[in-house]
């Protein structure tokens, strides 16, 4: 059974098909990836197989991906997840991201809370990363408010339009 998560403000959720309009809202935004690693999604059918990708990955044990919705309105804000989950080594990466109408709200650092405890207490993960581009000051500090530690920098780790970018390694653990 798909985790739901609650916080004071947000139900974290699985994706499902309807969510499709706002996913595809979220991740064709360019200020939203800029600094996400990722080609902007183009269509309803292609969210829609995204969603079904992440439902595999659930299914499989290697990732959960949630849909963050405001409680207030029961609108979806964005996404938040935990990839590259290993069950042996107890790790996983976690991923965000939020509309930017609704950055600057706190609910991206009570999203990924929430998640931190549920990979520490239910997971039994013992560490949990994160890659951050360099220039994304902004997620950088909300990680080392939560925590982490810098472990360091990978020089032109990820691309973004075809250009290379440094990103910094974070990690927290438990």
């Amino acid at each position: 059974m798909f985790p739901l998560l609650v916080t004071k403000r947000l139900v974290l959720r699985e994706l499902v098909e309807n969510d499709a309009p706002a996913i595809l809202k979220c991740f064709s935004n360019e200020d939203v990836l800029r600094y996400y690693g990722q080609k902007p999604l183009t269509s309803i059918e292609q969210v829609k197989q995204v969603i079904k990708n992440f439902a595999g990955q659930f299914k499989d044990k290697s990732g959960v991906k949630w849909g963050i919705e405001l409680k207030e309105t029961g609108d979806i804000i964005g996404t938040i997840g935990l990839q590259e989950w290993s069950i042996e080594h107890k790790r996983a990466n976690i991923s965000y991201a939020l509309f930017p109408e609704n950055w600057g709200n706190g609910y991206a650092s009570e999203a990924v809370e929430k998640v931190i405890s549920y990979g520490f207490q239910e997971l039994g993960l013992e560490r949990i990363g994160a890659v951050v581009f360099v220039e994304n000051k902004v997620s950088s500090k909300l990680l080392i408010k939560l925590g982490f530690e810098k472990e360091g920098t990978l020089k032109k780790y990820m691309y973004q339009n075809d250009i290379p970018y440094d990103t910094d390694v974070y990690s927290l653990l438990k």
